[in-house]
């Protein structure tokens, strides 16, 4: 059977999700005139006029009630309208496990899931609800920050999203619609000699470090951090490192690197250690591919913080 492609989008009001899909349908002619199906699953300020869907060659369907929006409803959806392409605007109030966990009619394959957001309100978002907004980008292959301004602290952003989503495609969208391509700044100057990165920082840095590898070769780091180093771990590799809470104190996880020291059995495992090494870019199994391998140049016993996680904010 041929695959019919599914277009999720997602987010809560006013985000832009209905902007982006008329922009899609309507502007671009995506599919040059395929049969398109449109699941609808909230009234926003933006609406649809069905006259210039109908041009498209797209049929509105509306889905009101979250309990509404079932397999029995997808299966009938298909046979009614045979679509060749599949367009779904999202509750951003609804459940993502109501979509996710939904077997799709036979063919319907999600190819793309974007995520829009409004950055004036993210702050507020992740403040308050922090739980909920991340959820919805927990999948997505791409999330769109649009009415960005000069002030949106992007960094910031970009570090929760990564945080629960690292393959995302980031976009930064000014208020006029334009692509905001202006390089975020981080916290810590990777142009000193040893770059110091304290515990506030650790997080971003990984992250940074993990992403963008090739800026630190041969660089220096100096970092506290806490010692995976089980007696099953191969001689002359350890992994310091710290905690991190992604989304909320449930769901914390260990970010560290990989570690080549010759004498590394001599580090207790789960120890603090202050460290001191040179970063190198080497192919690690790891890593499944390349990646920033630590050397240490010096290593001294460190008290344990007083806060043993870091954060991506």
């Amino acid at each position: 059977m041929e695959e019919i492609p599914v277009y999720l989008f997602i987010g809560f009001m006013d985000s832009g999700k209905t902007s982006l899909i008329r922009q899609t349908l309507l502007e671009e002619n995506f599919g040059q005139g395929a049969r398109t199906l449109l699941i609808v699953c909230e009234d926003g300020d933006e609406e649809y006029n069905e006259d210039e869907l109908r041009k498209a060659n797209t049929r509105l369907l509306m889905v009101e009630n979250e309990d509404d929006f079932t397999e029995t409803l997808l299966r009938n959806c298909n046979l009614q309208y045979m679509p060749d392409q599949v367009f779904i605007e999202y509750n951003g109030t609804w459940g993502m496990d109501t979509l996710l966990e939904q077997r799709l009619p036979e063919g319907w394959v999600i190819v793309q899931s974007l995520a829009t957001v409004d950055a004036s309100t993210f702050d507020m978002y992740l403040n308050n609800m922090r739980a909920m907004i991340l959820e919805q980008l927990f999948q997505a292959d791409v999330v769109i920050f649009n009415r960005c301004m000069d002030d949106t602290p992007k960094g910031k952003f970009r570090r929760a999203v990564k945080a629960v989503n690292r393959p995302a495609q980031i976009v930064y969208e000014r208020a006029d619609g334009t692509i905001d391509e202006a390089e975020e700044e981080l916290p810590f100057d990777i142009s000193q000699d040893v770059i110091e990165i304290s515990d506030a920082d650790y997080a971003i840095w990984y992250m940074d470090a993990q992403e963008n590898y090739k800026k630190y070769d041969g660089k220096k780091v100096e970092f506290t951090g806490l010692v995976y180093n089980p007696d099953k771990m191969k001689k002359g590799v350890m992994v310091p490192g710290r905690f991190a809470m992604t989304c909320c104190i449930e769901d914390v996880t260990f970010l560290g690197f990989k570690c080549k020291y010759e004498d590394s059995k001599s580090i207790a495992h789960k120890s603090w250690i202050h460290i001191v090494a040179e970063i190198r870019v080497e192919f690690a199994v790891e890593y499944k591919g390349k990646g920033p391998v630590l050397y240490p140049v010096s290593i001294e016993p460190a008290d344990k913080p007083e806060d043993e996680l870091v954060y991506f904010s």
